[in-house]
């Protein structure tokens, strides 16, 4: 049986709330949130103090889900406590943070994992399963373009306060498109970008345009992530050797990036030519992404065997990658 605190009841946090208290393994002792009174609901303690959750002797897992700049404290202060801690993305405002959280690890207990769930979307599985068996052959270069809609209301939040926030769109969401393209590739060294707010005239940027290359491998990524795009977008092409991988649309709760849909086309075209060959086309029509990353972090722990996958080692490498976006912009 695990033990759990959850330390942010915001959207994310009551979505982790509500697949955790459906496993049956599972017993949800505290939850914390800011501004809330203190009360008891179902045998869950309610409290607004992070520190209750964290030294909370039952607890043996913590699930973290707050504004960024917190996530580098509440993970230390858990993992010194040898709590399992599964936390949010961002994992850090930077990367001498994301160091300061690892150097605390190796001396915990605990396992730390973070949540970045689009690893584990059906059809990224299913990109990565065939770029894995080289049956399309090398990867050439890839492109994601990741937007969204904002209003004035967006300004009222953390989230466009860069000290609480760490960064605008590409902190938000490029993070995400960014840990894909280390995910299904590996790593980029050579990095040019441009990161602007020339719209929204903010703290934070709105839009970021960012080039990535790995000059062993010579493979290339492209992403624009935004937030002036007045819809939700996502998109993620991978182009390989023998063919080509096209994602576009992501299943998601608010169901506003349009329907998820993997198109898989081996051997190229015949050029030339102004449409797509859908080989293969596969609708997603269902999310489980939140759950299978729960389910894996609690199995790891069970099992006491290695976060594989959204580690520490994972999160310090998308952590160096974006300090070097704003330093070369």
């Amino acid at each position: 049986m695990f033990n759990v605190g959850i330390i942010g009841y915001g959207k994310i946090g009551k979505i982790r709330h509500k697949i955790l208290s459906k496993i049956k393994y599972v017993n949800i002792i505290s939850i914390c949130e800011e501004n809330l009174d203190k009360k008891n609901y179902d045998n869950i303690f309610f409290t607004n103090k992070a520190s209750e959750v964290i030294n909370n002797k039952l607890i043996d897992t913590i699930f973290i889900s707050v504004p960024n700049y917190l996530n580098k404290k509440f993970t230390i202060d858990s993992l010194k406590k040898n709590k399992n801690v599964f936390c949010e993305k961002p994992p850090a405002l930077n990367s001498l943070e994301m160091k300061e959280i690892i150097k605390v690890e190796k001396k915990s207990q605990g396992k730390l994992m973070y949540g970045f769930n689009h690893r584990v979307h059906k059809s990224v599985f299913c990109m990565k399963t065939l770029i894995d068996s080289k049956k399309f052959g090398k990867i050439l270069w890839m492109r994601g373009r990741y937007g969204k809609s904002v209003n004035n209301d967006f300004f009222k939040s953390w989230r466009s306060k860069k000290k609480y926030a760490g960064g605008g769109i590409l902190m938000d969401q490029g993070i995400h498109m960014l840990d894909l393209f280390l995910y299904l590739s590996g790593s980029f060294d050579i990095v040019k970008s441009s990161i602007s707010n020339q719209y929204w005239k903010s703290e934070v940027e709105d839009n970021a345009f960012v080039i990535l290359e790995n000059s062993k491998t010579k493979v290339s990524a492209s992403l624009h992530s935004t937030m002036t795009q007045w819809r939700h977008l996502f998109s993620l092409e991978i182009f390989l050797q023998n063919g080509y991988l096209v994602l576009n649309g992501l299943k998601t709760s608010s169901n506003s990036y349009g329907k998820e849909i993997l198109t898989i086309v081996k051997n190229r075209s015949v050029a030339p030519s102004a449409t797509w060959n859908k080989e293969i086309e596969k609708k997603y029509q269902t999310d489980n992404s939140f759950y299978e990353e729960i389910k894996y972090f609690l199995r790891a722990i069970k099992n006491d065997s290695p976060i594989e996958s959204s580690n520490s080692k994972d999160a310090l490498k998308i952590m160096e990658l974006i300090d070097k976006i704003y330093k070369n912009t």
